[in-house]
């Protein structure tokens, strides 16, 4: 989903390299478009959307809204909160 938002014009070119850095510095560097969305430090730490998230932004044609839910069981409570 950050690849897509990063694609549209969403997120800059130097904030997606930030996050490339910091997750290449936890070993996970494929993750930076992940980290768009992706806060928690746990989110990050382990790789795993957690909490819901939303991002807002707008193309020449389109307004554009992304829903980031859980799709771990583990945190099914938090997917069904953020989609109702």
């Amino acid at each position: 989903t950050g690849h897509l938002i990063y694609q549209c014009g969403g997120i800059d070119k130097r904030t997606i390299e930030k996050f490339e850095k910091e997750a290449a510095e936890l070993g996970k560097g494929s993750f930076k478009y992940a980290w768009v969305l992706d806060k928690l430090k746990a989110e990050r730490e382990r790789g795993i959307t957690i909490d819901i998230a939303l991002w807002k932004f707008e193309t020449p044609r389109y307004y554009v809204t992304v829903i980031d839910a859980p799709g771990h069981r583990d945190f099914i409570k938090n997917m069904i909160t953020g989609t109702s």
